[in-house]
């Protein structure tokens, strides 16, 4: 517990220094939070005997990790992505230990965790990321702590029980609504620097509840799928970076494109 807590409170100083200095360092720490995330992916994919073309998820993710912070658009990126694509294809026909399995498998993990993290760089260099990563990042962590609540209180039924077996469907509906009173406290938190609604902030925390709940429920079926526990031992007591933003890697994104897309 001493190890967990210790290395919880250096990432949290780690954390929010990089994301408070300025818009590069923003960058950057995602950038290696994400070459982590692929490295962990990739690994865990090994277990199935399966190898994938990681370096090309490499080159990608630091190619586009630089057209984000340099160039605005999305025909570049719509680009990189295609040649992206095309170079996971190249290197399974290339390689035979790659093959078709290895191919599948590259483009699984171009898809998850890469486009989840380049989606949160880019929301990171907008003016109100801090309100929109606010909504998302609360909404999720109330809901994780009152579906931990809910599910040994009430808990009768279970909600994925071959992904994670002690999760519920009562303990996640608990976590839902409380995220969702949760965004009243930050409609008033924010109101004076976001314009927002009451409604609109409430119905926002309920989607990132949502989408941070099957955000974690996917990490856990990987693990699941590749016999894992921890996608690593990075962060000592908490796993990897996997382990630690799968429920942030759909919420997040929902929060992006609810509040600054206009979606809701």
């Amino acid at each position: 517990m001493k190890t967990r807590v210790i290395s919880a409170c250096v990432l949290i100083i780690l954390v929010v220094a990089c994301f408070a200095l300025s818009p590069i360092t923003r960058i950057l720490f995602l950038l290696a939070a994400l070459i982590m995330g692929i490295w962990e992916m990739c690994h865990a994919i090994s277990f199935m005997d399966i190898k994938c073309a990681s370096w090309v998820l490499y080159v990608y993710a630091v190619l586009a990790c630089a057209g984000i912070y340099l160039m605005e658009g999305n025909s570049a990126a719509v680009l990189l992505f295609f040649l992206a694509v095309f170079a996971v294809f190249m290197a399974g026909i290339i390689k035979p230990e790659i093959s078709g399995s290895g191919t599948l498998a590259g483009l699984a993990v171009l898809v998850y965790p890469t486009v989840p993290f380049l989606i949160i760089m880019e929301l990171s260099l907008r003016d109100d990321w801090i309100a929109i990563f606010a909504v998302a990042c609360i909404s999720t962590w109330v809901c994780d702590s009152f579906a931990l609540f809910g599910g040994k209180w009430f808990g009768k039924n279970k909600l994925a029980p071959k992904v994670s077996p002690n999760k519920t469907i009562e303990g996640s509906v608990t976590g839902a609504i409380a995220a969702t009173l949760a965004g009243i406290g930050l409609y008033f938190a924010l109101k004076g620097s976001f314009d927002i609604s009451l409604l609109r902030c409430m119905l926002t925390a309920l989607v990132c509840s949502s989408f941070g709940q099957v955000g974690d429920l996917a990490a856990s079926l990987i693990k699941r799928m590749t016999g894992l526990k921890d996608y690593s031992n990075l962060i000592p007591g908490h796993g990897g970076v996997m382990d630690r933003v799968d429920s942030l890697l759909f919420s997040i994104p929902a929060a992006f494109f609810c509040l600054g897309y206009g979606i809701l």
